[in-house]
C-alpha cells in the first residue's frame, strides 16, 4: 500500500464511512488536535522511568486512537468503530486519586515545568485542553454524543496530577506561582 493516495491533494480528506470533508472542517480540527496529543504523549513515554506511569501512558494512548475513530466516524454511520466510554473515564478518576494520596496537598497554583518528564506532561494538558475546546465546538454543530468531552476534561486532569507526580517521584520541588 503507497503511503500517498493524492486524494487530499485539494484540501479534503475522507471521515469513516467514506463522506469526504475539506481539512478543515471542526470534526478535523478536533480529531487532529487528539492526534498531537497522542504525538506528545509518545514523546513522555520516552521520558518515563515509572512502571504504573508507563502502564497509564500505554492505555491512555490506546483510547485516544479509540477517540480519533469515534470523533472521525459521525453517528449513525454504519461502521461499527469503538467509542470513548464511562468506563475509561472513571480509570481515569481512579488513577488520579492513586498518585494525588501520594502528593503533598495542593495549596497555590503551579508553574508548568519540573523535571523533563512533567513539563512534557505539560504541554501535553495544555494541548488536551485545545482538543477539548475544539470537540466542544464540535459538539455544538454536530451529534458527537457527550463522552469525548467528559474523556478529555478528565485526561487533562489525569495529566496535571501525573506531572506532579512526575516531580514527585524525581523529587523535583514544584514552583509555586506567587502573584
Amino acid at each position: 500500500m503507497k503511503i500517498y493516495t493524492k486524494l487530499g491533494d485539494k484540501g479534503e480528506t475522507s471521515l469513516m464511512g467514506g463522506k469526504r470533508v475539506r481539512k478543515d472542517s471542526l470534526r478535523i480540527e478536533a480529531y487532529g488536535n487528539v492526534d498531537e496529543l497522542n504525538s506528545i504523549l509518545g514523546v513522555c513515554r520516552i521520558h518515563n522511568e515509572d512502571i504504573f506511569l508507563g502502564e497509564i501512558f500505554m492505555i491512555v494512548q490506546k483510547c485516544l486512537f479509540r477517540l480519533g475513530a469515534d470523533l472521525a466516524t459521525p453517528v449513525g454511520e454504519k461502521f461499527d468503530v469503538p467509542r470513548v466510554t464511562e468506563t475509561l473515564v472513571l480509570q481515569m478518576e481512579q488513577w488520579i486519586d492513586a498518585m494525588d494520596e501520594k502528593l503533598p496537598p495542593l495549596k497555590n497554583f503551579i508553574l508548568p515545568g519540573g523535571c523533563e518528564l512533567a513539563a512534557h506532561l505539560h504541554v501535553a494538558r495544555t494541548v488536551c485542553r485545545r482538543a477539548e475546546r475544539s470537540v466542544v465546538v464540535l459538539a455544538k454543530e454536530e451529534n458527537i454524543g457527550e463522552m469525548p468531552v467528559q474523556f478529555l476534561n478528565r485526561l487533562s486532569d489525569l495529566l496535571f496530577v501525573m506531572a506532579r507526580y512526575a516531580n514527585f517521584l524525581k523529587r523535583v520541588d514544584e514552583e509555586r506561582w506567587v502573584a
